[in-house]
């Protein structure tokens, strides 16, 4: 008997993996899998240190150079400068925003996605769910500048109805808006796989006991979801924690985030000390909040084996 060409190679791939990788070194397979990642991870360590390094030392005006002495002064700055405050008010109030509206507007989308019995609507659900993915980040903030602008679609649409226009670029709520609607997708990809672990018959147990669907949904659905909410939320607020292009583009120079701090320090006045600080600053506020929130919520929400 034959074998089929398809047997015959995955065989000989076998056998090539067996002279390669022997059994006495299967062991280390697990270590081999992850040995990507941890390669990944050593250079944003090594990344970061670096970035330290930079923060300690001050910028010399006379050469524009950075001193080799150690110090604090660009901390010292950060902290004796409220702009920088501000900025990183803002960022935080923006993340959370973000976050909450995102994961709110993702859940219902998500749920009808893995609940509906329809394969018209599921794959309508899917096309509007990737189809943002093929678009860039900067992209997309154009085309709200063309939707949003003075002379756009919305004030078009007013004047055309004989209403006054109104000012939505360059405004706080014009960057929320954006970052909600670029960190959607993100929030339901996370969600998707939380919600499609919980079988159906949960609900239905649930309402054939003579519950109403909505204390189903309140003390059912999103108890089991928790892993999603908090993988969802945890995704969406780093993203928009260290987010540029959307502030910098919808905000235009009014709303920065500490990204645009950060970037106005190495590019803008030169200065790359102040921004390898701002840079540790927004990664430990980050670091530190992530780090609250699963010790609140506990990592065993996530999966993760031997937590609370």
């Amino acid at each position: 008997m034959k074998y089929p060409l398809s047997w015959r190679l995955l065989d000989g791939l076998e056998a090539a993996a067996a002279v390669l990788w022997p059994a006495r070194l299967r062991r280390l397979t697990a270590w081999g899998l992850l040995a990507p990642a941890l390669v990944l991870v050593g250079v944003l360590v090594i990344g970061l240190g670096y970035m330290l390094e930079y923060s300690l030392h001050e910028l010399d005006l006379a050469t524009y150079r950075l001193t080799e002495a150690y110090s604090l002064t660009n901390y010292q700055t950060i902290l004796d400068r409220p702009v920088y405050a501000r900025v990183l008010g803002r960022t935080l109030l923006g993340a959370v925003l973000v976050t909450a509206i995102a994961v709110a507007l993702a859940f219902p989308y998500a749920y009808a996605l893995v609940r509906t019995r329809s394969a018209a609507l599921r794959k309508a659900l899917l096309v509007a769910l990737f189809l943002p993915f093929f678009i860039g980040q900067v992209v997309r903030a154009y085309g709200w500048l063309i939707v949003l602008g003075r002379e756009g679609l919305v004030n078009s649409a007013l004047a055309g109805m004989g209403l006054p226009t109104v000012d939505l670029l360059f405004t706080y709520p014009a960057v929320i808006f954006g970052l909600v609607q670029y960190m959607l997708p993100f929030a339901i990809l996370l969600l998707v796989p939380a919600l499609a672990a919980i079988p159906e018959d949960m609900e239905l147990a649930s309402e054939s006991l003579g519950a109403r669907w909505i204390s189903t949904f309140r003390h059912v659905v999103i108890p089991m979801a928790k892993p999603g909410l908090i993988g969802a939320s945890v995704v969406v607020f780093t993203l928009t924690l260290t987010d540029f292009a959307m502030p910098e583009i919808l905000g235009g120079g009014t709303s920065d985030f500490i990204a645009s701090a950060i970037y106005d320090s190495f590019f803008q006045i030169s200065n790359p000390g102040l921004g390898a600080a701002l840079s540790m600053v927004l990664v430990t506020l980050g670091s530190l909040i992530v780090a609250g929130v699963f010790l609140v919520a506990g990592t065993g929400t996530l999966g993760v084996r031997g937590a609370k």
